[in-house]
């Protein structure tokens, strides 16, 4: 089935965001709603713990998804997927988001890689990466950020020297989320000499996680095990047909890859839950409820905009401007839920278990929100993007 929200338009033919998801929509919904209840333990907080089984469980819930056709539900039939509209992979993404994403380390490889893999890999490279990751076998995780190039991506230092008709690569990663489980990283580097035009040179390779010289060093933090890891990459061998989208164009790669990932987390799904969860069990404090409708008001807000750039990316691309201002609206409204929340339950804060539901899931938001607005690309660096297109008019 293929559909997508009506929307009204204002004059000008800019839509005014008054999105209907319609019958369907809702259909899908209690689908997604309904698997979640029948495969996902109570209390489940994601798959990035210390207890094997947490994995274990996404890992099964992805294979249900995947038998189901909702894994990769917008993806053309030829690939794996289920030939659906991007409204409805917005439907799963917040479904998923909303239930503390049981799909667990797959987020990476269903919301950007295989894409991307579409848009610039090969044939061969299709027919080898694309089913795996449609069937739920295979985690992926991004070799992007540096110690000395986080938000500043492109000064990026990892090398990849020429050796024969491949290539040696040797730098550091940081910041890899998934590393420690994941089989395959999409590996940023730069082939030849540094210029001007620091986005010159630099390649994506395809790499897997366990070939010779490449080592993982787990950093520990508040976000849990798998969230945040060192890569090593010494002399690791790469071969031509493990280069995506060719040899120094890998500045486009990663600029469909963030504009993918920036529209894909959906926080203000999470945020929406909660709320409604807490004011139905608990009841809001007198004292938090102009806060609390506040804090309503905002997470609609940044559901709508996150349409809009929903909406580009249907059209052909989002651009970079509308990107970045959902990912403004959505992260901050994600801090803003966390402390309204975490403030209402007062000294039950770090409550968790089966006993505490909510609590748990109040605190494990909570933890998460403070790196949202870190996390694919500063705060900074998104509001230095908007301004730029409206004083320069740039994408």
């Amino acid at each position: 089935m293929i559909w997508a929200p009506s929307s009204a338009q204002t004059t000008s033919g800019e839509s005014d965001l008054d999105y209907d998801f319609g019958d369907r929509a809702a259909e899908l919904r209690g689908r997604l709603r309904q698997l979640i209840a029948d495969e996902i333990p109570p209390g489940y907080l994601g798959a990035f713990t210390d207890d094997p089984a947490d994995l274990e469980v996404a890992q099964r819930f992805c294979h249900r998804l995947a038998d189901e056709g909702l894994l990769t539900v917008a993806w053309p039939k030829e690939y794996g997927g289920a030939g659906g509209s991007v409204w409805e992979q917005t439907v799963v993404r917040e479904e998923m988001w909303a239930h503390h994403e049981p799909r667990g380390a797959q987020y990476m490889g269903l919301n950007w890689v295989g894409p991307a893999i579409m848009a610039f890999g090969t044939d061969e490279q299709k027919q080898r990466f694309l089913p795996p990751i449609a069937a739920g076998d295979v985690i992926w995780c991004q070799g992007f950020s540096e110690p000395d190039a986080g938000s500043d991506l492109a000064s990026l230092t990892t090398r990849a020297e020429p050796d024969g008709d491949g290539w040696r690569i040797t730098g550091q990663k940081i910041w890899t989320s998934y590393a420690e489980m994941a089989q395959w990283c999409v590996l940023a580097a730069r082939v030849g000499t540094a210029t001007a035009k620091k986005h010159e040179g630099i390649t994506m390779f395809l790499v897997p996680m366990d070939r010779e010289g490449i080592s993982v060093r787990p950093i520990r933090s508040m976000l849990g095990r798998h969230h945040l890891n060192e890569c090593f990459f010494d002399d690791v061998w790469a071969g031509p047909d493990e280069v995506l989208g060719g040899v120094g164009n890998g500045w486009s790669v990663i600029r469909r890859a963030l504009a993918h990932e920036r529209v894909g987390i959906v926080r203000y799904a999470r945020c929406d839950r909660l709320l409604s969860a807490f004011a139905e069990e608990e009841g809001v404090p007198e004292l938090l409820r102009a806060r609390w409708a506040r804090a309503l008001v905002d997470v609609r807000v940044a559901r709508l905009l996150a349409y809009r750039a929903v909406r580009e990316q249907e059209a052909g691309e989002p651009r970079d401007a509308t990107a970045s201002i959902a990912r403004l609206a959505v992260t901050q409204c994600d801090q803003q839920v966390a402390e309204v929340l975490f403030q209402a339950q007062e000294d039950r804060s770090l409550e968790a278990g089966a006993d505490a539901p909510v609590a748990g899931a109040v605190e494990d938001h909570w933890r998460y929100a403070q790196a949202a607005t870190v996390a694919s690309g500063t705060i900074e660096i998104q509001r230095m993007i908007v301004s730029r297109h409206l004083l320069g008019g740039r994408k």
